[in-house]
């Protein structure tokens, strides 16, 4: 193939070179490549410690769990042009200046990597009383599984030396919240591993109200007490917050649509809840109104009541609702059906104009509040959801004469938002943790629809800083119990190579160059000299939720296909990460480690085609001992080049068509569908979204972890039609690594047109098609100084940046 005139073969990885010419030719715009926030720390703070101390409450427990406010008066005689801070907490925090809320934090790290914010508070200052103030939280046992910690405290140091005095210090006042109580763990009540923290009860009567402004008395707060110095990343003898900047954006917030009331006790209503309001309850009574957001959010929850002293509020969340039997159904059907999730309580204290809320958000479509009054009336003044999520914009779309394929890209860019805060999440109602099967697809898709690499990047980077002495890394990232999936150590390596292809981060890719090697090694020594198949290992070797792979007696794990006398799925797998290991090292010029995953590849394809593979049939069997085929092993076998290219075709349809393979569910077809592009198949693909347009039919306004029953609505490895319609229907990919040339490989089927767009490091590409019959035509656009080719019908047409208009006539 040739770009521009440029001969390139793709596995003869010495012509990559020319990439580096093109980085000196062209300026990367718009979308940014590495992290750059507006405000830096002061280069005072960057290798010698810090003058702010660690603080917290005197007599506090340092690892149980707490509720603290900080507080720090202060007067100006003028609002300087620039105030800018850093501020961090352990575990969490809320800052507030003048009563405004202004950032939170820290972003999710380990305690090697410590993250701190830093803001410019100047344009909330005034002149004459000023007040910052902080909410920090730290549930101890309780808290999240992805948060990491050392001990309760709070951090604020001033980039001005001019301002050091208000520094985090015994200076700052702080009060312990006793107006808040852990409820009980909700996973067991709840039959699921929920792992997100836990609820709260809060009682107003104790909550310390406007505590955040400057006109509050704070009188009788306790001086606190110092409990650590602060210092950059490795300028101490001693660990313990090892602090870096932090490398994404702030979350952003937004008001959610108002929500529906489906139900006012028994009686089904459809009324948006903001025209029953004001709604006063009177006094000895219970009601419950069910409360439809009419998809799912992430949100802080907003109730504002006045009076009702000593009544009880709960608002209980849910992603959807259940029939008698436990069974979801169809999501928008409230018919005979209950709500079953987690809930938090507020005990109001009788005063006006109290809105309660939670520190951190909820997940929920259906949101039911019950509330008990006593011997006062309560009336509901307002309610609103503060939507949080990490702030990708939607700049890709792809638009084809499809019925409801707008609904189905929409539903999938939900899904995906939906399960990204300051990491990737695996699902934000049960788990919100950053898994790399999951995080593989999360990051393409977000590069493709946004343009956005910058929680891709922390996140191939938190995976490799979570290495541990195996050489494995983590399966999820941060996590304070760890967990190892030997297969998502693969799946890592191919992310960074994702990366790199999609990215011209060169020193970025190299610094990964080391897991790489050592997840590789470990994998090596797997290889039973026998068969030369990776058998049974440590670890949970987790493939995919098929039905036929639950967890029981001999197995005590679920998702694990059979591995005894060697497993082909797990074997090719393997593979699938050597080959992009090889493209790597091949590339930076590792020329040994190259030869070494070249001969690995070569002997495991041979080991996999002796041992596995059914000539009658023509379908590689999971393991030697012969008694089951599946959609996975097939699938690498085409992803791994196993059999000769003129037979993949035919092992394809097979894979698709008969039946008695073990089916892959939602995650696994994403690696199908790269068989459907592999082969040159990708007209097939549309066809292969109903079960996706099966979950629109459900009433589902996220995408399921897997087919119903499912635990969770909400799992962005679901999501991936939002890359694929794109990089496979569309055809469009990166040709050199960094993205620095354009392959363009349609697979219109039976579309008359589409149009499809996604974002590149230096603009845009579009690529437009149009079939009238006569004639079929490519409108292709390229952003400056990108060349590539478009591949169609066996012609291969040479595209140069800017537009240009491909017409091909009909045979």
């Amino acid at each position: 193939m040739y770009f521009a005139g440029i001969p390139f073969v793709l596995n003869e990885l010495k012509m990559f070179r020319l990439i580096d010419v093109f980085l000196l030719l062209t300026t990367i715009t718009g979308l940014a490549q590495t992290p750059s926030l507006k405000e830096q720390p002061a280069p005072r703070l960057a290798d010698r410690p810090w003058g702010a101390s660690w603080i917290a409450a005197p007599g506090s427990s340092p690892f149980d769990p707490g509720i603290f406010h900080f507080r720090r008066s202060f007067d100006l005689d003028h609002r300087p042009d620039q105030l800018i801070v850093n501020v961090s907490a352990d575990n969490r925090y809320v800052l507030y200046v003048n009563g405004q809320r202004v950032a939170e934090g820290p972003a999710k790290g380990d305690l090697l990597h410590y993250r701190y914010e830093t803001i410019d508070l100047a344009p909330y200052l005034m002149e004459g009383r000023n007040v910052l103030a902080a909410v920090v939280w730290n549930y101890g046992i309780r808290r999240p599984v992805a948060q990491v910690s050392y001990r309760t405290a709070f951090l604020l140091q001033v980039n001005d030396q001019n301002f050091d005095f208000l520094n985090s210090d015994q200076q700052w006042k702080v009060l312990q919240d006793s107006a808040y109580t852990l409820l009980p763990a909700e996973g067991s009540r709840l039959h699921s591993y929920l792992v997100t923290g836990p609820r709260i009860h809060l009682d107003g009567s104790a909550y310390p109200w406007g505590w955040e402004t400057t006109g509050f008395n704070d009188q009788h707060w306790r001086q606190s007490i110092r409990v650590g110095g602060a210092h950059p990343s490795g300028r101490t003898t001693e660990f313990n917050w090892e602090l870096v900047p932090r490398t994404i954006p702030m979350m952003e917030l937004s008001e959610e649509n108002q929500a529906i009331l489906r139900r006012f006790d028994d009686k089904i209503t459809r009324l948006r809840f903001d025209q029953k309001l004001p709604l006063t309850i009177p006094a000895h009574t219970k009601v419950k109104m069910l409360l439809d957001q009419t998809h799912l959010t992430n949100a802080y929850p907003q109730l504002t009541v006045n009076g009702g002293k000593g009544s009880l509020i709960r608002m209980e969340y849910a992603e959807s609702l259940i029939d008698s039997n436990g069974q979801k159904g169809n999501r928008s059907v409230i018919e005979n059906k209950t709500i079953s999730g987690y809930y938090d309580e507020f005990i109001p204290d009788g005063e006006g104009n109290r809105t309660f809320t939670t520190l951190w958000f909820r997940t929920w479509r259906y949101l039911e509040v019950t509330i008990q009054t006593g011997n006062s009336p309560l009336t509901i003044e307002g309610f609103k959801a503060i939507r949080r999520c990490y702030p990708f914009k939607e700049v890709a779309h792809f638009k084809a004469p499809v019925e409801r394929l707008d609904t189905l890209w929409n539903v999938g860019w939900r899904t995906a938002r939906l399960c990204a805060g300051e990491t990737y999440y695996d699902c934000p109602y049960y788990e919100q943790l950053q898994y790399v099967g999951d995080t593989r697809i999360q990051a393409l898709v977000s590069l493709y629809v946004s343009g956005d690499d910058r929680l891709m990047r922390n996140a191939i980077q938190q995976f490799a800083d979570s290495r541990y002495a195996d050489g494995l890394t983590m399966s999820r990232y941060p996590d304070y119990l760890g967990q190892v999936i030997p297969t998502y150590s693969l799946f890592w390596i191919n992310m960074v190579h994702d990366y790199w292809m999609h990215r011209p981060d060169t020193a970025f890719v190299r610094q990964q160059l080391s897991t790489i090697r050592t997840i590789l090694e470990w994998y090596e020594q797997q290889v039973d000299p026998a068969t030369g198949l990776i058998g049974p290992t440590n670890y949970w070797n987790f493939v995919d939720w098929a039905e036929n792979w639950p967890a029981d007696e001999s197995q005590l794990h679920g998702g694990v296909p059979p591995m005894a006398g060697g497993s082909s799925i797990i074997t090719l797998q393997w593979v699938y990460a050597l080959q992009d290991a090889a493209q790597l090292m091949g590339y930076f010029g590792l020329n040994n480690e190259k030869s070494s995953y070249d001969h690995q590849m070569n002997q495991a394809r041979d080991a996999v085609l002796k041992s596995c593979w059914d000539p009658e049939r023509k379908l590689l069997w999971d393991t030697p001992r012969k008694q089951s085929y599946s959609q996975h092993g097939n699938t690498w076998a085409i992803l791994t080049d196993l059999i000769p290219e003129g037979e993949a075709i035919g092992l394809l349809d097979r894979i698709v068509s008969e039946p008695d393979l073990i089916q892959a569910t939602f995650y696994f077809r994403f690696y199908l569908m790269q068989a459907l592009f592999h082969t040159g198949q990708g007209s097939r693909y549309l066809a292969e979204l109903k079960p996706w347009f099966d979950m629109l039919d459900a009433g589902l306004t996220t995408f399921a972890e897997k087919p119903d029953p499912t635990r969770s609505d909400c799992h962005a490895w679901s999501a991936s039609p939002n890359y694929d319609l794109l990089a496979t229907v569309a055809g469009i990919r990166p040709a050199l690594p960094g993205y620095q040339a354009v392959s363009i490989r349609p697979s219109p089927g039976n579309l008359s047109d589409f149009d499809a767009l996604t974002p590149h490091p230096s603009g845009l590409i579009q690529l437009k098609y149009h079939n009238h019959g006569s004639e079929e035509i490519f409108e292709v656009h390229l952003p400056e100084g990108i060349p590539g080719n478009l591949f169609y019908k066996d012609h291969t047409y040479d595209l140069k940046p800017g537009n240009q208009l491909i017409r091909i006539p009909a045979p």
